[in-house]
């Protein structure tokens, strides 16, 4: 009798080992649900929404940002130039900015980083009417150039100068600050070139109004190849939040793959989900323009290359464009958007 109760009471025993082993699994290595927390995350863009912003709005209206337990308060700033400032400082936990402006952030001291690179090659560009006979850089001698203000652009249009032959690269033309009516003023006459113009947004603005233009793109006359966007957080989100960071990206990154798929849908549920104004007639070519600089034959939608970060890096520094010196390694991290 003894042998049986010991054998009853080790039976007893084992099954129970197995049933916590059993729920701690199912706990610990089921669709991680009960483990994962959930957290509301917010997400600066750096303009209104528009076609750039399609991957966002795919990731929240198909519950991409569910799936990974975050709730997503995303908006765009009254000041978009604060994006930075407010990802360094915690205030926000991401933003969309731009890969010359956060090297410019980390020489001030702004603490950012890029964590995926959205649009893979510049979108700034430099254009010109084509009634105009402006194609190339060199044609651009003796002629006014418009431009935001932003100063960035300055050293963007010598390079392309310089690369075209024009040995004395912005001394050769006349920069005018126009705001940003870069279109308007294309159209006036008031200048006969400018720079600053996204060909994925100006460009189709300009020819809905009838005008066809040529487009001078930056990586193709000397410029270093850089990322357009990038979504950026802060050295503390990215060491103590990397988690979280990871869920984000991986969901954005379903967004995007389905926006680069079908980017006439993508655009469908932008304006479904914005309550903003948005310009379909701009938006819908714009998104067909950008899929293609989304993900490349090189990179998956956020891949970003060492090479490209150092060589941009150098090239603002050797144009005074940076504060102090910048280590390209410290401004961006591809530990989130590797292939797994």
């Amino acid at each position: 009798m003894r042998s049986i109760n010991n054998n009853l009471r080790q039976g007893l025993l084992l099954g129970l080992v197995l049933a916590f082993a059993l729920l701690a699994m199912a706990c610990g290595n089921g669709d991680g649900d009960s483990e994962t927390e959930h957290v509301t995350v917010k997400l600066a863009l750096d303009w209104y929404p528009n076609a750039n912003h399609l991957g966002l709005f795919i990731a929240e209206e198909k519950g991409y940002f569910e799936d990974e337990a975050l709730e997503v308060d995303f908006y765009t700033p009254v000041d978009p130039t604060t994006v930075l400032v407010t990802v360094g400082s915690g205030e926000d936990d991401f933003g969309i900015s731009y890969q010359p402006d956060v090297l410019l952030a980390r020489a001030q001291g702004v603490p950012v980083v890029s964590v995926a690179g959205m649009v893979q090659h510049p979108l700034n560009s430099v254009m010109a009417l084509k009634s105009s006979g402006i194609a190339t850089p060199s044609d651009l001698v003796g002629k006014k150039v418009g431009y935001p203000g932003i100063p960035t652009n300055e050293p963007l249009l010598d390079t392309m100068l310089k690369a075209d032959g024009v040995t004395g690269g912005l001394a050769e033309v006349t920069l005018v600050n126009v705001g940003f009516d870069l279109a308007p003023a294309l159209i006036s006459g008031m200048v006969d070139a400018v720079v600053g113009a996204y060909w994925t947004h100006e460009s189709i603005l300009v020819e809905n109004e009838g005008h066809p233009v040529n487009i001078m793109r930056m990586e193709e006359w000397g410029v270093p190849d850089y990322y357009e966007l990038v979504l950026v957080a802060s050295e503390d989100t990215v060491r103590d939040r990397a988690d979280v960071v990871e869920r984000f990206v991986r969901a954005l990154r379903r967004g995007y793959e389905d926006a680069i798929d079908d980017p006439q849908a993508g655009v469908d549920i932008l304006l479904k989900g914005t309550e903003e104004e948005v310009d379909e007639a701009i938006e819908r070519p714009g998104a067909d323009l950008l899929a293609p600089v989304w993900r490349t034959d090189k990179a998956q939608f956020g891949q970003q290359d060492s090479a490209r970060w150092e060589e941009f890096t150098r090239w603002m520094q050797e144009n005074g464009l940076l504060a102090a010196e910048v280590n390209a390694g410290d401004a961006f991290t591809d530990r989130f958007t590797g292939d797994r």
